[in-house]
């Protein structure tokens, strides 16, 4: 648990337009999708490579830069190193991602260009964070340690994604193949799935009330995912093939922890009902554990249909919920904070729970799970017909998350 002071807290107006623009691309991506035609693509394809980076840049990214400006001085208590960057950081990487899907559809040589701006927007959180991680003294937590580390992968990433982008291009000549899973292992892995640790183990105890857990899972986690993620990395500059199932193999290890720390998270709760964010919770975790029995499978059928769908279901299942699930905690509370918090004790404020549209949150879980799904068995089954009514359930679910977001954000 960690205090809260309004001394280190930034002020929502900025953090805001990271939420709104995050769920737009949700929403955009989901409708992109309507245009991969899954006969004929595979994951090496434009058009999924275009859908990939708006995914996850988009909404990915661009969510979780906005909980950070919040987390990080929160966490540290301590103030922001220079907080007026975030307002830079959102448009940089909100037109770094629409040219890098322009380039990937239509013209190879915006890449570089596109590239080139989300690496500015990226470079400036990574200045702000470390500057503001280097003003405190006392001893960091797990969470700190798990964003500092985080956030080298994603430098490390971002510079795999330059030299991807010349390559791209045409400018230089690389091995496009092995670069590509350097710099997806750097970025998901090692970037995204490394936050996720940090922040479930802020936020999850937090929401759910979980008291006197044991850390070791959490913990043993993170340090096979680093060393996992550097192998991978390492193996794709020097084509070293046993270094990288090494990689694999203790990345697989580490989500099985991660998996096994939610549960116990989940038998120490006091909070017990089962709300829309348990809910995106159980979406969120039953996607990574199918994409762990897809990837077994894919060891003997060699069949890429299974890494489209294992890519499917851990970016719109496992990421997607797990983001979607914490917008209803995290925005709720952040607009209470700002808005109703200095009128407590003077007259009646609503409750966290009361900001929360449920039958529509509801409706949005159901919609959106039923396209991560039926979009993932429209791929195994090379179905475009079935993967369109999954994409189809997927934005109905994005409209329905919007629409829950902009309500809390005007909630009054």
């Amino acid at each position: 648990m960690f205090a809260i002071n309004r001394d280190f807290a930034p002020p929502f107006k900025l953090i805001a337009p990271y939420f709104i623009i995050g769920v737009l691309f949700y929403l955009l991506s989901s409708i992109f999708a309507f245009s991969l035609d899954i006969s004929s693509i595979g994951y090496l394809s434009p058009s999924v490579i275009a859908w990939v980076h708006l995914f996850l840049l988009g909404f990915i990214m661009m969510t979780i830069f906005g909980a950070m400006a919040q987390l990080v001085p929160v966490v540290l208590e301590n103030g922001h190193f220079a907080v007026d960057l975030y307002y830079i950081i959102w448009p940089l990487l909100l037109f770094g991602t629409l040219m890098m899907a322009y380039g990937f559809i239509f013209s190879p040589l915006v890449l570089p260009f596109g590239g080139l701006t989300v690496l500015i927007a990226m470079l400036t959180f990574l200045f702000d964070t470390f500057m503001t991680i280097r003003k405190i003294e006392k001893k960091l937590n797990f969470t700190m340690i798990s964003v500092i580390i985080a956030n080298i992968f994603l430098l490390l990433g971002v510079v795999f994604g330059i030299v991807l982008a010349l390559g791209y291009s045409g400018m230089i000549s690389i091995n496009l193949t092995d670069l590509l899973k350097g710099h997806v292992y750097l970025v998901v892995m090692g970037y995204i799935v490394t936050t996720i640790f940090g922040l479930s183990m802020v936020l999850i105890p937090m929401f759910g009330l979980s008291h006197h857990f044991s850390w070791r899972p959490i913990k043993t986690a993170l340090v096979l995912m680093s060393i996992g993620v550097l192998s991978v990395a390492i193996s794709s500059l020097f084509d070293l093939l046993a270094l990288s199932y090494l990689g694999y193999l203790l990345s697989a290890l580490s989500l099985l922890l991660y998996v096994f720390q939610m549960f116990v998270l989940y038998q120490t709760r006091a909070r017990k009902e089962h709300d829309v964010y348990a809910k995106s919770l159980y979406v969120s975790l039953t996607s990574l554990v199918s994409s762990f029995l897809l990837c077994i499978f894919y060891i003997f059928s060699k069949s890429e249909a299974m890494i489209l769908v294992t890519g499917w279901l851990i970016f719109t299942g496992f990421f997607g919920f797990m983001i979607s699930g914490h917008l209803y905690k995290i925005v709720p509370f952040l607009v209470w904070f700002e808005r109703f918090s200095p009128l407590v004790g003077k007259e009646k404020v609503p409750m966290l729970a009361d900001m929360i549209p449920i039958k529509s949150a509801n409706f949005q879980v159901l919609f959106s799970a039923l396209g991560v799904f039926i979009g993932a068995y429209g791929l195994l089954l090379s179905n475009n017909d079935l993967f369109k009514v999954g994409v189809s359930f997927l934005c109905i679910g994005g409209i329905f998350l919007l629409r829950n977001l902009i309500y809390i954000i005007r909630f009054k």
